[in-house]
């Protein structure tokens, strides 16, 4: 019997829906390596090549489903502040367990 994954919840499906691309994982993992509260600015200069447009949504996606929490901090000139939930920093050691999986697992060079 096949499952229909519209018709039955799948975690696995749901929580991919929710961090599986490859810019929010990198957002996560800015936050995860650098423990600190972070803005806009310094953000989309630690994941270059990443437009703004891209690191908005990614930023506004990860506020909605409440791993950031964002804090304005002036309105004029426009500065806000991203910090891990509680909920987002419980996402820390899938991220290294994705790294040690690759460290173990990875293709070895020519």
């Amino acid at each position: 019997m096949k499952t229909n994954y519209e018709v039955f919840s799948c975690p696995v499906k749901n929580s991919i829906s929710i961090i599986g691309d490859k810019w929010t994982l990198f957002v996560l993992r800015e936050f995860f390596y650098n423990k600190s509260k972070q803005g806009f600015n310094e953000l989309q200069y630690n994941l270059k090549p990443i437009s703004s447009r891209t690191l908005s949504k990614k930023l506004k996606k990860l506020v909605e489903n409440k791993l950031l929490v964002k804090k304005i901090l002036s309105n004029k000139p426009p500065k806000v502040e991203y910090s891990l939930t509680k909920k987002g920093l419980n996402l820390e050691h899938l991220l290294k367990e994705f790294g040690r999986w690759y460290k173990r697992y990875k293709p070895l060079s020519n």
